[in-house]
C-alpha cells in the first residue's frame, strides 16, 4: 500500500513548491512590478488616502473702452481688466490685456496679498497634506512666487478677449477670497494705467495750452503797463477823439474863414467885425495846429503811442485766438483719453466652491499608469533587442 501512489498524489509531487514558483514569477515580472506596479500602487495610496482637497473659485472678465468702440472680446477678463479695448482694439489692447495677466502673476502682486491674505497662513492650512501645501513656514520672495503660481492661473483667450482667472487653496473661503482680492487688484491696476494713460495723451496739449496762456498773460500786463503809464485807459478812443476834434476844429475855421470872406466884401475890411473875424480865425488856427501837434506831432503825440498799443493789442488778439485754439485742442484731448479709458466687465463672479476639484485622483491614477505602461513596454522593447543581438 505504501508503495501505491494515486494520480492526485503523483500531481502534487511533480508540481513544484508554492515558494519555488513565487520565484519564477517574481524573476518573470519584476520589472513590471518595480516600473509599473509598485509606483501606481504607491500613488493611488498618497491620492486616495492622504492627498488634501483642493477648492477653485473661477471668474470671467472683459474689458471696454468708455466710447464702447472696441468690443470686448479684445481684452481678457480680469488681465482685461487692463487691456485697451476689444478685439476691434486692435495688438495695442491686447497686449495691455496681457499685461495684466502678467502682473497678476508676478511678484508684486504676491507681495501685496500676503500683506492683506496673509498667503502663508493660507496655504499652510491644517487641512494640507506634506506633498500639496507650501512647505516653508518664512518662504523667500522667490519660493512663494513659484507656489502661488502653482495655485493661480491667469489665462487670456486671443479669440474671445476674455481672461479666466481661477485661484485654487486648501478652503473654499480662502479660493473664494483670493480668487476676489485679485480682482480687486487687476481693477485697481487698470484704474492706475487709466490715469497714466490720460497724463500721457492730454500733456502734451495742457503743455501748448500753459504756453499761451502764459503769453496771453504776459501781453496783457504789457497792455496794463502801458495804460498806467500813459494814463489813458483807452488810447484808441483817445485817439478817435481826437480825430473828431481835429475834424471840428478845422471845420469851424473853414466855417469862420468863409464868414470873413462874405463880411469883408458887404462891410469892409475896418469894421470891428471883420476884426473880431480875423481873431476868431487866427484863435481857431492855434488851437488846430496844437491840436494837430498832439495828434501826429513828434514824440510823446498820440499817434506814436497809438502804434505801440496796436502792436500790443495785435499780439493780444493773436494769442487769443493761439489761446482759444490750444484749449480746443486740450479738450478734443481730454476727450480722447476719456474715450479710451478702460472698466472691467465682470462676465462671471467669482464662485464659493462647494466641491473640491483638485486632485483628480482617477485622471491623475489613470494618466500616470499609461505612462509607466508606455515606459515599461519601451524599455521592454529595448531589452529584447539587446538580446537577439546578443544572440
Amino acid at each position: 500500500m505504501h508503495g501505491f501512489m494515486t494520480p492526485a498524489d503523483a500531481e502534487v509531487q511533480a508540481a513544484p513548491p508554492l515558494s519555488t514558483r513565487a520565484r519564477r514569477l517574481w524573476k518573470r515580472y519584476k520589472w513590471f512590478a518595480v516600473v509599473v506596479v509598485a509606483p501606481t500602487l504607491l500613488l493611488a495610496t498618497y491620492l486616495y488616502a492622504m492627498a488634501s482637497d483642493q477648492y477653485v473659485s473661477e471668474a470671467h472678465f472683459i474689458v471696454r473702452t468708455q466710447g464702447g468702440n472696441n468690443p470686448a472680446p479684445s481684452v481678457d477678463g480680469i488681465t482685461a481688466a487692463l487691456g485697451f479695448g476689444g478685439a476691434g482694439g486692435g495688438g495695442a489692447a491686447s497686449t495691455e490685456a496681457q499685461s495684466v495677466a502678467d502682473y497678476l502673476t508676478s511678484h508684486d502682486v504676491v507681495a501685496t496679498l500676503q500683506k492683506r491674505l496673509n498667503l502663508v497662513a493660507l496655504f499652510r492650512r491644517r487641512e494640507a497634506d506634506l506633498v500639496s501645501r507650501l512647505t516653508v513656514a518664512q518662504p523667500t520672495p522667490e519660493f512663494l512666487l513659484r507656489y502661488y503660481q502653482q495655485q493661480v492661473d491667469v489665462y487670456f483667450d486671443t479669440d474671445t478677449g476674455i481672461t479666466t482667472l481661477k485661484a485654487r487653496a486648501f478652503r473654499p473661503g480662502d479660493a473664494y477670497n483670493l480668487s476676489r482680492a485679485l480682482l480687486t487688484l487687476g481693477e485697481q491696476r487698470v484704474n492706475e494705467m487709466n490715469i497714466r494713460g490720460f497724463s500721457d495723451a492730454v500733456a502734451l496739449s495742457r503743455r501748448q495750452l500753459d504756453e499761451a496762456e502764459r503769453a496771453l498773460s504776459d501781453v496783457q500786463t504789457q497792455l496794463t503797463r502801458f495804460r498806467q503809464t500813459g494814463r489813458d485807459v483807452d488810447p484808441a478812443g483817445t485817439a478817435q477823439a481826437q480825430i473828431a476834434l481835429v475834424s471840428r476844429l478845422s471845420q469851424e475855421l473853414s466855417a469862420a474863414r468863409a464868414q470873413l470872406a462874405t463880411t469883408q466884401s458887404l462891410i469892409g475890411s475896418d469894421s470891428p467885425q471883420v476884426q473880431a473875424l480875423k481873431q476868431q480865425i487866427r484863435s481857431l488856427e492855434g488851437q488846430l495846429a496844437a491840436q494837430n501837434g498832439r495828434l501826429a506831432g513828434g514824440a510823446s503825440t498820440i499817434a506814436e503811442g497809438l502804434g505801440g498799443y496796436e502792436r500790443l493789442r495785435i499780439q493780444q488778439e493773436l494769442l487769443a485766438k493761439r489761446y482759444e485754439a490750444a484749449a480746443a485742442t486740450y479738450q478734443q484731448a481730454r476727450q480722447n483719453a476719456v474715450r479710451q479709458q478702460l472698466y472691467v466687465v465682470r462676465v462671471v463672479e467669482p464662485n464659493m466652491p462647494v466641491k473640491s476639484l483638485y486632485p483628480k485622483r482617477a485622471l491623475t491614477l489613470v494618466t500616470v499608469l499609461c505612462a509607466l505602461l508606455v515606459v515599461y513596454a519601451i524599455g521592454w522593447l529595448i531589452a529584447a533587442g539587446v538580446r537577439e543581438h546578443a544572440a
